[in-house]
């Protein structure tokens, strides 16, 4: 912590700052109160962002429908076709590029929707789908008329590419958006770091080693806890990072 008479770091347990030498034991219930009081007024704020924002898309509708088709659909399926137009038709290169484009382009506009509309994964997994199938419909279209042929697949084979790029894209998206969620939750954490760890947290902090002193061993499970609270959402991008991945480049690797 911070010592409120000279601003110098000493450790949560010290009783007389090392730097001032003034005594910690009095002030220091006060600064955490205060602790915990900016925290709670974080998580409040956090929630006001979220419920603001679904209130907006309530009462405005058409502006929401109108921004998210514009800014999360049209857009990241016009630059995907540009990409297939520039890699198979412009430059005839290996369809890995495109696959590896597939995946690359669709992330950051997962990754916008959560922090800048408030939209969690299911919604993103509804505008990645979309987002996917326009982008493979237009796809489709293209090559068609560039090489003269019938614009749907006309075997199983091709429709099963069909559908693990579109899935490629779409996972690619939902990626994005959850990697949204961790990186808001991590600097909210880094924010509040006085949050009162939970009872699992206590207990395994606890069971990695011998009792060291109230604070430390808070301190250790707070680092537990903020653990325990990323490993969902980590799990969940490293989950649809490989799905698409694997969907994106199975047709290719496996040829």
């Amino acid at each position: 912590m911070e010592c409120p008479f000279c601003a110098e770091k000493v450790k949560d347990e010290s009783l007389v700052c090392k730097h001032c030498s003034r005594d910690l034991r009095v002030v220091r219930p006060v600064l955490r109160e205060i602790d915990t009081i900016v925290s709670d007024l974080e998580k409040i704020r956090r929630e006001l962002d979220n419920v603001s924002a679904r209130l907006y898309r309530r009462r405005h509708p058409v502006r929401t429908f109108a921004t998210h088709s514009i800014a999360y659909i049209l857009i990241p399926a016009i630059l995907l076709v540009a990409a297939h137009v520039i890699i198979t038709i412009v430059l005839n290169v290996s369809p890995l590029f495109l696959r590896i484009a597939s995946v690359l382009i669709p992330l950051p506009f997962g990754f916008a929707i959560y922090l800048i509309q408030k939209v969690g994964y299911r919604g993103a997994a509804l505008v990645g789908a979309v987002t996917a199938l326009l982008s493979v419909f237009c796809m489709l279209t293209v090559t068609g008329l560039n090489d003269h042929v019938p614009i749907l697949p006309a075997s199983w084979v091709e429709w099963r590419e069909v559908l693990e790029y579109s899935a490629s894209i779409a996972l690619a998206f939902l990626t994005g958006n959850i990697l949204g969620i961790l990186t808001l939750q991590l600097v909210a954490s880094s924010l509040s770091q006085v949050d009162k760890p939970n009872v699992a947290a206590y207990r395994v902090a606890q069971m990695l080693g011998p009792y060291v002193g109230e604070d430390q061993l808070r301190r250790r499970a707070r680092i537990i806890q903020e653990l325990m609270k990323a490993a969902g959402p980590l799990f969940g991008i490293l989950s649809t990072a490989a799905g698409s991945l694997y969907a994106g480049l199975k047709g290719i690797l496996g040829t």
